[in-house]
């Protein structure tokens, strides 16, 4: 149980999806002038502890109900591998979650019970995701998770525990945020397509085939990358569209979703995703503040 194992189970290339929100809810503070810096570090060390806890929440449900077997062909997961007992592991999941009541004590300080909602449901859906009698993953509600939680609530949330208020244009921007990060899931179930189809989990991919998670992957990234931005740009200017850029450098990534049922590509290609996502919150950004 090295310190390797634990990064390996905490996926690091999936932890732009709690990265990148903070990122555009902080921005978007700073045009505003109410940005906050501890308000801000306590968000973005409380989005990683969750999305971590959740992480390791799934590596042993996923084990445990049997989706996780030998014939794997994702990466690596450490409970199904041995590097991890299951109690290890499930111990690991309730030390992570909480940790992030530490950032979360301030963010509740400050923002008051909205974020203490935020928090709870939060971290039971971590939880619930995988686990419990109706596991949204398991269900098809895995990508509707994503969507809320690691979009409009995370980017909503993040400006509000600094400017104590929220705007449309945090809400919107969140949109953009949740389908980036769907589109990290999508790739994801394409890849476990079979072997989830084997143990029931129904996943959209499972639910509507292959075809439908190529053409869902497709519809986030373009949605995501063009209209949302298009749709800021009236209120706030052209320079919005600078994350529209992310649309052209996504085609290599959306090619590759279309043309590839290699486990190891689409490994890669989930990797690349999560890059895309710190790209557009990047560019966003610096859209937002020009």
């Amino acid at each position: 149980m090295s310190v390797s194992t634990w990064l390996l189970a905490a996926r690091p290339k999936t932890l732009a999806a709690g990265m990148a929100p903070v990122i555009l809810g902080g921005a978007m503070a700073w045009a505003d002038g109410a940005f906050h810096g501890l308000a801000f570090a306590c968000a973005l060390l409380g989005a990683v502890q969750i999305q971590v806890g959740t992480n390791y929440a799934n590596d042993y449900f996923d084990f445990v109900k049997g989706t996780d077997t030998a014939e794997r062909i994702g990466p690596t997961r450490a409970t199904q591998a041995g590097l991890v007992s299951p109690g290890t592991m499930l111990a690991a999941t309730v030390v992570v979650f909480a940790l992030a009541l530490l950032p979360g004590g301030y963010l509740i300080y400050r923002g008051g019970w909205p974020i203490l909602l935020i928090g709870v449901v939060s971290i039971a859906c971590g939880v619930l995701y995988t686990g419990g009698p109706f596991p949204l993953g398991y269900v098809g509600l895995g990508d509707v998770f994503v969507l809320v939680f690691f979009g409009p609530v995370a980017v909503a949330g993040t400006y509000y525990v600094q400017a104590l208020d929220v705007t449309p244009a945090s809400l919107w921007a969140g949109v953009a945020a949740g389908l980036w990060s769907t589109a990290i899931l999508t790739v994801n179930n394409l890849r476990d397509l079979e072997g989830d189809r084997k143990s029931g989990k129904r996943t959209l991919a499972v639910r509507f085939g292959r075809d439908f998670a190529r053409w869902e992957y497709a519809a986030c990234i373009v949605t995501a990358g063009l209209l949302v931005p298009a749709g800021l740009c009236v209120g706030r200017g052209p320079w919005v569209l600078l994350a529209a850029l992310s649309v052209p450098a996504s085609i290599p990534a959306i090619r590759t979703v279309f043309t590839s049922t290699d486990g190891e590509t689409l490994n890669n290609t989930l990797a690349v995703t999560g890059k895309l996502l710190l790209l557009y919150a990047v560019l966003f950004s610096v859209g937002w503040l020009l």
